[in-house]
């Protein structure tokens, strides 16, 4: 019994030894989001079994089979592609995102039918900032075939576009959201949410093979990023290394880089030579570059033994690098991070030495940097989808997205404008004037307060003008003509001060024109009310008769509305009369002839009665004759 006792003591210590040097529980996994797009079931792809779900949150499109540019892309069977009759714009808006950091990465692909233009040409945006132009000649290199940015979520939603350039339909063959660390890739003070970085290049210096962080096993909170292979600068000035020794301080927070990325590097033939690395970027931006080191070399074992400056575009970034001095050690990962602006249309990295050994570099990483643009006022982006359901915009018009960014790309119909109060962009022009609308014009046009000018005309829009126009102050132009609207003109859109072109003509509108737009005719408004049939009281239309109040219409309306029930009962009372009287008629019509013979037989009857009653009076009267007083007493 008490060896039982101590032993369970000893485990207890060991498992308590075992709380003190482990994680007492692990971290969470990060939030995951996988689409085929096209596919109408659940994915899984190898050889990691990775799971992506059916398409959803698309906006419009149609589902294909798809035709792969390259071996890295996800080996998927379908695509969504956006016809430019479903609109210039089209978006995968993703609901239920936790707020935090994301990588969002969408891969391209050609639609498997041969009458289909074999490579689209097409912009893409991630929440309203456009982060990348597909180049021509994409489909044929493997690094053009995705684009991939850091982003913050802080709504609960990620929303990414496509807009169409008249250069083939866009095509999607997949989207993943990934999250990963809140401050990873973080590059100092001016690192934050206003700010998305694009991942312009990432290469694994002395690999032979392209590799996902999946593959060099690396932790899910990196995002699973895309290493190319990078095995020679040129020029026969380097040669790859490469180690087995297992690498310190590489898989740590907040980037959680793979320790493999370390295990290859290249490194200069002769003490005197550059690694030199070029490649070509959009100008006048900003890039962040992160370079990562780790001294897998064993013939260098102290400080000292290899010094380097490290230049971007000739400009000295880092003087004097040692690896084990900044590291602490040998095989233990150095990360160095520098953010340039970039004039020209090229971006070179150039590793020079200094004292006595080679040159050395393990991978290099290039971001695009680029400010967030602001988006529009959401009460207003409500509005207009409120606005389009109710008008029926035709599929051609898009409005997806967000309607002023990016700026490349606002809405069809639609002027913006940039408010400085609320730092947000707002609508100040509406024109869909011929374009087949149907519907109807909703109150809530209101809250699209910044509009100065709307045009509707030459549509077929039904209903009442809404009395709310009449609070969208800085209206100018108003222009409804042509359409369908009726009922009478509100008088509010006599407060409409700044109103100086106001377009009622050719609609069904009735009724009397608010004394306060007809004053404004006065001071070189320009407005026209004709072929209205039913509209009146200003020069040009007809005379309106005596205004009566409200309490004097109620009663006309009253006394009318009695009048015709009482006709209405007459109606019917004059009816059933009539038609009691039309059923007497058939009655007596059936009965004639019987009715004809019983009047000869009662008549028969009485001439015969009368005839006995003469005679016998006759033979009484003989009798009292003959017989004498006697018998007639």
């Amino acid at each position: 019994m008490v060896l039982i006792i101590l032993n369970h003591r000893m485990l207890l210590l060991q498992l308590t030894l075992f709380l003190a040097i482990c994680p007492s529980s692990p971290q969470r996994e990060p939030f995951a989001m996988r689409i085929s797009c096209g596919a109408h079931a659940n994915v899984q792809t190898g050889p990691t079994n990775t799971l992506w779900y059916k398409d959803f949150s698309f906006t419009g499109g149609r589902s294909a089979n798809a035709s792969r540019t390259s071996f890295i892309v996800p080996p998927l069977p379908t695509v969504r592609y956006f016809p430019l009759s479903d609109g210039p714009e089209n978006c995968y808006n993703i609901n239920g995102v936790p707020n935090g950091h994301y990588s969002v990465r969408i891969f391209f692909a050609l639609v498997q039918e041969p009458y289909f233009q074999n490579e689209p040409l097409f912009d893409v945006s991630v929440e309203g900032t456009q982060i990348y132009s597909l180049p021509s000649g994409w489909s044929t290199e493997d690094e053009e075939s995705f684009a991939e940015a850091l982003v913050f979520v802080s709504n609960g939603s990620v929303s990414t576009c496509f807009h169409s350039t008249g250069h083939g339909d866009p095509a999607i063959l997949s989207l993943e959201i990934l999250q990963v660390d809140d401050k990873a890739y973080y590059f100092g003070p001016l690192w934050g949410e206003g700010l998305i970085l694009r991942t312009v290049k990432r290469v694994s210096c002395g690999n032979e093979n392209p590799e996902y962080d999946e593959d060099y096993g690396g932790d899910p909170w990196g995002g699973d990023r895309f290493w190319s292979p990078l095995n020679t600068f040129g020029q026969y000035s380097d040669k790859i290394l490469s180690t087995v020794n297992s690498i310190k301080q590489a898989s740590v927070s907040p980037n959680y880089y793979p320790e493999k990325l370390y295990h290859t590097a290249l490194v200069s033939t002769d003490s005197q030579s550059d690694l030199s690395y070029t490649i070509d970027v959009d100008p006048t931006r900003n890039y962040s570059i992160w370079l990562h080191f780790a001294e897998i070399d064993s013939a260098i074992t102290g400080e000292g033994q290899r010094v380097f400056d490290i230049l971007i575009n000739g400009d000295t970034v880092f003087n004097d690098v040692d690896i084990i001095q900044l590291s602490g050690s040998s095989n233990t990962a150095l990360v160095l991070n520098k953010t340039v602006a970039v004039n020209g249309r090229t971006l070179t990295v150039t590793i020079h030495p200094t004292e006595g050994n080679h040159s050395i570099i393990n991978a290099i990483e290039v971001f695009e940097v680029i400010p967030v643009e602001s988006k529009t006022l959401a009460q207003e982006v409500k509005a207009l989808q409120v606005l389009k359901n109710a008008l029926g915009l035709p599929l051609r018009l898009g409005w997806n997205g967000d309607p002023c960014v990016p700026q490349q790309h606002p809405w069809s119909g639609i002027d913006c404008q940039f408010d400085g109060n609320s730092s947000k962009w707002v609508i100040d022009g509406l024109g869909l004037d011929t374009q087949g609308l149907r519907g109807f014009l909703p109150n809530n046009i209101s809250q699209l307060l910044h509009l100065q000018s709307i045009n509707l005309s030459g549509n077929s829009i039904l209903g009442a003008i809404p009395s709310s126009l009449g609070t969208i102050t800085g209206l100018q132009i108003l222009d409804l003509s042509y359409n369908f609207f009726n009922g009478s003109i509100p008088e509010s859109l006599g407060s409409l001060t700044s109103l100086e072109i106001l377009n009622l003509n050719s609609n069904m509108l009735s009724g009397r024109v608010p004394a306060a737009l007809g004053g404004r005719l006065l001071h070189r408004a320009s407005f026209n009310f004709t072929t209205n049939a039913g509209l009146c009281g200003i020069p040009g239309l007809p005379t309106c008769g005596p205004h009566l109040s409200i309490g004097a219409t109620i009663g006309i309306v009253v006394v009318v509305f009695v009048a015709f029930i009482l006709t209405v009962i007459g109606l019917i009372i004059w009816w059933k009369r009539r038609q009691n009287i039309l059923r007497a008629q058939r009655i007596a019509a059936r009965d004639a002839p019987y009715a004809k013979a019983r009047t000869h037989f009662v008549r028969d009857v009485q001439m015969n009665r009368h005839h006995h009653h003469h005679h016998g009076v006759d033979h009484h009267s003989r009798a009292a004759t003959e017989h004498g007083p006697n018998l007639l007493s």
